[in-house]
């Protein structure tokens, strides 16, 4: 069975962000522009995508979805989608909602990169990894009530027996539920080359 990627240690302790991930953490302290002046009215979006609110999510909160334009570079991107991040995050949504915003099929992140090779490459850069630890600290908040709110799917793995009492120690030393351990897992990126073809 392939190993999990190597930032699966993330999600037990995320006061302590793996080599690659943003070393300042996003909620010790909000992250602040500077120099910013107050608005008066409504301002005009300054980024070089276009801006377009999205459904309220179930928090009451919404997103200013990018859509990609042509002048926009990929590190803009980047930054883009870091930005409706954090936008989202201080506004304390469960962790879900959050996932499905920024991650999810339509989320902000493949509205933005929608050529897989970008995809690709934004899953391994600094940005991504602040969006995984977004995401951690998320579920740490997230009662069972709120992630109810979305309905959930059950799927049926096969795996040995052997690797069935690894992940039962596991989750029993990091002190959480198989169920937490598996879902920290899955929202790992794994590389094609861990992945056996059929």
């Amino acid at each position: 069975m392939p190993d999990f990627h190597q930032h699966g240690s993330t999600f037990a302790n995320p006061n302590q962000p793996q080599p690659g991930y943003a070393p300042n953490n996003p909620y010790a302290a909000t992250p602040q522009r500077l120099n910013q002046p107050t608005p008066t009215s409504t301002p005009m979006s300054t980024s070089p995508l276009a801006q377009t609110p999205s459904t309220p999510t179930t928090t009451g909160a919404s997103t200013a979805v990018g859509t990609m334009a042509p002048q926009a570079s990929v590190a803009e991107k980047k930054q883009e989608a870091l930005r409706v991040a954090r936008d989202l995050f201080r506004q304390s949504p469960d962790w879900v909602t959050f996932f499905r915003e920024i991650l999810g099929v339509e989320g902000v992140v493949r509205r933005l990169f929608n050529v897989p090779e970008q995809l690709n490459d934004f899953e391994k850069c600094e940005e991504y990894g602040e969006i995984q630890l977004m995401i951690a600290k998320l579920r740490e908040r997230t009662s069972v009530q709120a992630e109810s709110k979305e309905p959930t799917r059950v799927i049926t793995v096969r795996l040995p027996k052997s690797l069935h009492e690894s992940l039962r120690v596991e989750a029993h030393t990091r002190r959480t539920s198989m169920n937490k351990l598996c879902i920290s897992k899955l929202l790992q990126v794994v590389d094609d080359s861990m992945i056996p073809n059929d």
